[in-house]
């Protein structure tokens, strides 16, 4: 729910226009009113959990700001009722659209367990895209068509779109493909895993990619478990003006949207691992030096080519 909350909802707390030691708000809210709310605010904005009510340091922290303040309980409905509002302001938001898309997709936890996770898409009144999540389910079950359907419908009943939903757009699984047929609602097959998949597999079949990527694995380990490194490869970016990017052992398709990870930004990795690597501290003679194909040091200089001091 939290997440959900987070994710969507955007939670805003009116700020005391009045120093802390007063009472009372200009706008009547009572002094134990606005530190709750701020509370809350805190733990859906910053994802901390319930039990930040209970860490010593905020306990602390919250005697010298508000000495006669008693903090709530950790088992107290902290965020059900803003969650509560959010989601009914979003809800008739939604129910204004003429009509929505729906986007699907059945995603597993490091728990192992198995969430389906629906996100509602229209063009509002002002003609502007909006993305609303409609849920994040636990879906302990085995997923056949007939299950996801059930789930599908009700969220749509519960958000007021059964008549409104033209698209479900989800993988190219079997189980999503027959949960479309039986909401009777036009099934599309998400391009970004589409062209995920034919990248993958270009990297699976094309010949002398698998080395490459291996290689690759290997300069990355090198990087994030060596110190010395590491600190040359964040000097160098540093001196060269570069906003400094870890090493990555591969970008995967979460990774990549989450990180925002581009062919720019390798590349521009890859200038700075060739420059440290050629480095005082790691000479062309070492091995992996030479698996990155480092150049020689006495090599001509490219035009335009940065250059390290």
């Amino acid at each position: 729910m939290l997440r959900h909350y987070r994710a969507v909802h955007s939670a805003t707390t009116s700020a005391p226009s009045e120093s802390i030691g007063g009472a009372v708000s200009n706008d009547g809210d009572s002094l134990h009113t606005i530190i709750y709310a701020g509370i809350v605010n805190i733990i859906i904005k910053d994802s901390r959990p319930f039990s930040l009510v209970e860490d010593v340091g905020f306990r602390e922290l919250m005697k010298i700001v508000a000495p006669t303040y008693t903090l709530p309980s950790r088992k107290t409905e902290m965020v059900e009722a803003k969650y509560q509002e959010a989601q009914e302001e979003n809800k008739a938001k939604v129910q204004k659209a003429v009509a929505v898309s729906l986007t699907s997709d059945m995603w597993t936890s490091e728990s192992m367990d198995s969430y389906l996770a629906v996100t509602c898409h229209y063009i509002d009144e002002f003609n502007e895209l909006n993305t609303t999540l409609l849920g994040i389910q636990h879906f302990p079950q085995s997923h056949p068509a007939d299950h996801l359907a059930d789930q599908h419908l009700r969220l749509m009943e519960e958000w007021g779109i059964r008549d409104k939903v033209r698209c479900l757009i989800t993988d190219g699984a079997a189980n999503m493909i027959a949960c479309a047929r039986r909401l009777n609602v036009r099934h599309t097959i998400c391009i970004a895993h589409v062209i995920n998949l034919i990248v993958r597999k270009f990297f699976n079949d094309t010949a002398g990619m698998n080395e490459l990527r291996q290689k690759s694995r290997k300069l990355a380990t090198y990087f994030r478990t060596s110190t010395t490194a590491k600190d040359r490869l964040m000097a160098l970016q540093t001196q060269m003006g570069k906003q400094p990017l870890k090493m990555i052992i591969e970008a995967t398709e979460e990774l990549s949207a989450e990180k925002r990870v581009s062919a720019s930004k390798v590349i521009s990795m890859m200038n700075m691992v060739h420059h440290a690597l050629a480095s005082r501290a790691l000479t062309v003679t070492h091995p992996i030096a030479r698996l990155a194909g480092t150049p020689h040091p006495f090599r001509p200089r490219l035009e335009n080519e940065d250059t390290v001091e």
